[in-house]
């Protein structure tokens, strides 16, 4: 506890001590990133200046300028190391920052689940499944009724018309209905017959005539096919 706190009364919380060390850090670093640049362009000064003496001939002055230059270096390269430990504890408590918002997260979604868990009411949420279960039951019966319903009124005369269509189809290519629902098989019979009589000709000596009614109908079967 600083004056300041001691003074108001104020106390400041973990996150914001870190926050603000945060903030002090990162201001450091910005610090010595501006001297080092600076640094270094007094090193490529200095470099000039040492040749320019040498090729004047002063040389005194070029040794003098010399250790200037690595002193410069030196102070670089020590710039350097600062700013990594300075970025170091940086990171360190960026990481102890982000595990403190994580734990105030889980404290308050543990909270708002401990809420959620004691308002919930499992006998009531039962008996609303249970309603729902028996109204989701009634609405399917009452769908099947009505589908039933509209099957049968739409189904109304489906057959006759079917019948009908037949019928006409049959008439448009010379054929009755009776012959060929009723006669087929008698036809189909027959044409057996006509491969066995076929059969027992082979042997024999072509000539004869067939029979009327097996020509009547071999017909109709042809215009069966047709």
């Amino acid at each position: 506890m600083n004056i300041l706190e001691w003074a108001f009364g104020k106390r400041i919380t973990p996150a914001e001590r870190l926050r603000k060390n945060q903030r002090m850090l990162d201001k450091a670093i910005r610090e010595l990133d501006q001297v080092r640049v600076k640094l270094e362009k007094q090193e490529k000064t200095l470099v000039g200046q040492i040749k320019q003496s040498a090729q004047k001939g002063q040389m005194g002055a070029a040794k003098i300028q010399a250790k200037d230059l690595v002193r410069t270096r030196r102070y670089v390269e020590k710039f350097y190391g600062m700013r990594s430990q300075l970025q170091k504890i940086s990171l360190r408590l960026q990481t102890h920052r982000t595990n403190e918002q994580m734990m105030q997260s889980m404290k308050g979604a543990t909270m708002a689940l401990g809420s959620m868990n004691r308002s919930m009411n499992l006998p009531a949420l039962q008996r609303i499944a249970m309603e729902f279960e028996r109204e989701t039951a009634i609405m399917d019966e009452r769908q099947e009724m009505m589908d039933d319903a509209i099957d049968d009124a739409m189904d109304t005369g489906i057959e006759e018309e079917g019948d009908e269509v037949v019928e006409q189809v049959l008439e448009e290519i010379g054929v009755d209905l009776n012959q060929a629902f009723g006669e087929t098989p008698t036809g189909l019979q027959a044409d057996k017959v006509t491969d066995g009589r076929v059969a027992q000709a082979i042997g024999a000596p072509s000539g004869g005539g067939g029979d009327p009614g097996d020509d009547d109908l071999q017909a109709r079967l042809d215009s069966l096919r047709k």
